[in-house]
């Protein structure tokens, strides 16, 4: 069944032609929750960060193949801010309006204020299709990773591309 907080996602890739296959499972909101949901498609799950500065005033949406590591420092450095960490659940549901476990990029319909930079692994570039989260973590899409792009670009994004060592 679908919920209400997935409607407007799912509306979005509809209106711009965006091909999705919706899975239903249970709640997946941790990378071993989701390490088996979808392995039949092929597509690839990865992590997605939701990070902000030092002194809480940029904000980071990070997207890294599900088996890589975080490391703060490197991917800081490669973004040039001092130092990264998780933003507060209030900073996730006021910006993107999502809850902690649910964070993907169909998030950044939400953020009308365009306040999120967007970093993407080149590995996760690199795969075919992708899953991600429809602002639930009780479904997940299969869309290819050009369409994701094709999101980003559409709602305004420019993303910069990071490599993320395992």
């Amino acid at each position: 069944m679908i919920n209400e907080k997935e409607k407007p996602v799912l509306a979005f890739l509809d209106e711009l032609g965006i091909e999705y296959t919706r899975l239903e499972h249970p709640a997946a909101a941790t990378m071993d929750d989701c390490r088996f949901i979808g392995v039949e498609t092929g597509a690839k799950h990865c992590k997605n960060l939701f990070l902000t500065n030092r002194q809480g005033t940029e904000f980071f949406l990070i997207m890294i193949g599900i088996d890589k590591r975080f490391r703060t420092a490197s991917v800081s450095k490669q973004l040039g801010v001092a130092r990264l960490s998780f933003t507060t659940p209030e900073q996730l549901e006021t910006i993107l309006g999502l809850t902690q476990g649910s964070v993907s990029v169909t998030g950044l319909i939400s953020d009308t204020e365009r306040k999120v930079h967007v970093a993407i692994d080149g590995d996760v570039l690199k795969e075919e299709k992708i899953l991600i989260h429809p602002n639930i973590n009780t479904a997940s899409l299969v869309v290819r990773t050009v369409d994701v792009v094709k999101l980003l670009n559409t709602l305004g994004y420019d993303y910069r591309t990071i490599d993320v060592l395992d």
